[in-house]
């Protein structure tokens, strides 16, 4: 799984800092609700795929929007939308819009409250084809004037269904990238003030020592950079981030940009723990993996388990700040994955001897 660290080198990027709450004295530590109220509050930045937004729904409503007028034209004025269409000849066809109304409000209906709008574009495509099926045998049996609207109508219709095509595909599509999508929040509280915290976290230089699954980290220019990781089985995942966020010592939030094979985006937060305790260190990370939820699986049987790999990065993290360097044991010096584990030495018991 790529490594979830942010480009450091954002100076001059906009800045966004919120003032101090009213009634709080200068320099006065916030208590633990107030702290987390204050971080969401300056995070103005809202990533889809961190935060559960609901995706672009504008299609989707605007065709529902359609279904409803055309529905509540065909339930109260069902002889006028025949006289348009060049079927007023047929009382057949003026006895079914009355039904065609209703099965255009059932799709009006979902698609207006955004709820699973692939399932309702899909049934307006099988409306549209029974209805472009209807008009081909009207346009057989007509001629004149009403053969040019019955012309007329058909080529609407069939510009409607493209649309509702279209739309289908990409509901189908977004709702699949929803399925595939992971997301996880882990924290560690590091004891170290939240500025010293989130300074380290800037330089990209300082991110390979604590993300071992990082190889390299390349700033391209003052918001993107990119980013090289060792994946499962010795693959290599590239892509380039771009810092969409940066609020000095508070957060950092970033995204891949279009195009990467590894989508992935995060946020980092540096809360101040109160009394001088330290700080909280909270990463939220939401990526999709190019094999869904099999690639995980076989990332969780090598011992590659991406949430556990943050959380060691973080451990990590918290041990050079606090330390200087990571601390590693002879048990478990290098992780935990199979591929470490298999280079790592056997314990052993200390050595005897005089003390000195």
């Amino acid at each position: 799984m790529a490594g979830f660290g942010v480009h450091p080198a954002v100076a001059g990027h906009s800045v966004v800092v919120a003032g101090r709450p009213p009634g709080r004295r200068q320099g006065a530590v916030p208590n633990t609700r107030e702290r987390g109220a204050d971080v969401d509050r300056v995070d103005g930045v809202v990533l889809p795929e961190l935060d559960g937004a609901r995706p672009n729904t504008g299609l989707p409503r605007s065709l529902g929007l359609l279904s409803l007028a055309l529905g509540v034209g065909a339930l109260v004025a069902p002889d006028v939308l025949a006289r348009w269409t060049g079927l007023d000849d047929s009382p057949q066809a003026r006895a079914a819009l009355p039904a065609i109304g209703l099965r255009e409000l059932a799709p009006a209906a979902g698609l207006l409250r955004a709820r699973h709008p692939g399932w309702w574009t899909g049934s307006r495509v099988a409306g549209d084809a029974m209805d472009l099926t209807l008009l081909g045998r009207a346009l057989a049996d007509r001629c004149g004037e009403r053969r040019r609207r019955v012309a007329v109508t058909t080529a609407v219709i069939a510009g409607i269904t493209v649309v509702d095509v279209i739309a289908t595909l990409r509901a189908t599509r977004a709702r699949k990238a929803r399925e595939r999508l992971i997301r996880m929040t882990v924290a560690v509280t590091v004891n170290t003030p939240a500025s010293e915290a989130y300074r380290f976290w800037r330089d990209v230089e300082n991110l390979p020592r604590f993300m071992t699954h990082l190889a390299a980290v390349r700033a391209t220019d003052l918001r993107r950079s990119h980013w090289i990781a060792r994946g499962p089985a010795g693959r290599r995942i590239e892509w380039d981030a771009e810092i969409v966020d940066d609020q000095p010592n508070r957060s950092i939030a970033w995204r891949s940009l279009p195009g990467t094979r590894v989508p992935n985006a995060g946020r980092v937060r540096f809360v101040p723990l109160p009394a001088d305790r330290g700080t909280e260190v909270r990463v939220q990370l939401g990526y999709a993996p190019p094999a869904g939820g099999l690639g995980r699986a076989v990332a969780k049987l090598f011992g590659e388990e991406p949430e556990q790999q943050v959380r060691d990065d973080l451990r990590r993290f918290k041990q050079v700040l606090e330390t200087g360097d990571v601390v590693r044991s002879d048990g478990s010096p290098d992780g935990i994955s199979v591929r470490q584990q298999l280079h790592q030495r056997p314990a052993r018991p200390l050595p005897t001897g005089p003390r000195r």
